[in-house]
C-alpha cells in the first residue's frame, strides 16, 4: 500500500495523544483519538476554536456506530447508501467518546468513511478519529493540501504525505440531523 508508512506514523502519534493532519473522504482534516479528551482539547487549541463548537467523528464501518450511539436508528444506513456525497449525521445519545466532543444536548456528529486511507487508519487504530477542517476557526476550509496554512501545519504532530500533491478541489461533507421519527433535517447541503 502506498500509504503504509503514513499509517504507521499516524498510529504512533494518535496512541501518544497527538494530532495528525490527514486527507479524508472530503477535505484535509486535523485529527486525534476521539476517546481522549486531552487530545480533543489540543484540536480546539490548534484551530483556536471555542470548545462549545462541535467537531466531527469518523468511523470505518456501519457497525461501529452501535458502539458510540446509544439508540441508533438503523434506517439511517438506507439513507446513507443513497446519499450522493459524504454525509455527516448528527445523532442523539453519544456514548464512549471524549466528553468535550459531545454537544450539551448529548448529540454527536459522525461520518462513516469510504476513503481507503481513512478506513484503513481507523481500523488499525481501533478507535474513532476526530476530523475537523484544517483551518483556523473562522477561516475558509482548505480545498486541497497546498491551501493549509503554516499555523495549522506547525500545530500538529504529524503531517500525512499521502495525497499532498492532489490538487483536486474537495468540499466539506453534507451534514444532517437524524430525528427520532426517522426523518432528517439538512444542516449543510
Amino acid at each position: 500500500m502506498e500509504f503504509q508508512k503514513d499509517i504507521e506514523n499516524c498510529l504512533h502519534v494518535l496512541q501518544a495523544g497527538g494530532l495528525i493532519l490527514y486527507p479524508t473522504d472530503t477535505i484535509w482534516g486535523i485529527g486525534c483519538d476521539a476517546t481522549d479528551p486531552d487530545a480533543v482539547k489540543k484540536v480546539f487549541d490548534c484551530k483556536q476554536r471555542q470548545e462549545t463548537k462541535s467537531l466531527i467523528v469518523l468511523l470505518a464501518d456501519e457497525r461501529d456506530l452501535l458502539k458510540y450511539v446509544s439508540q441508533a436508528d438503523l434506517h439511517i444506513f438506507d439513507f446513507l447508501h443513497k446519499a450522493k456525497k459524504p454525509t455527516t449525521v448528527i445523532y442523539e445519545g453519544a456514548i464512549g467518546l471524549a466528553q468535550n466532543l459531545v454537544a450539551e444536548d448529548g448529540t454527536i456528529a459522525i461520518r462513516i468513511v469510504k476513503d481507503p486511507f481513512c478506513k484503513h487508519l481507523i481500523k488499525r487504530f481501533r478507535k474513532p478519529l476526530v476530523s475537523t477542517s484544517a483551518n483556523l476557526s473562522g477561516e475558509p476550509a482548505p480545498r486541497f493540501f497546498a491551501e493549509i496554512t503554516r499555523d495549522i501545519r506547525l500545530g500538529v504532530d504529524y503531517i500525512v504525505q499521502y495525497r499532498q500533491g492532489d490538487h483536486a478541489i474537495k468540499e466539506p461533507s453534507a451534514i444532517i440531523r437524524w430525528n427520532k421519527d426517522g426523518t432528517h433535517t439538512v444542516i449543510r447541503p
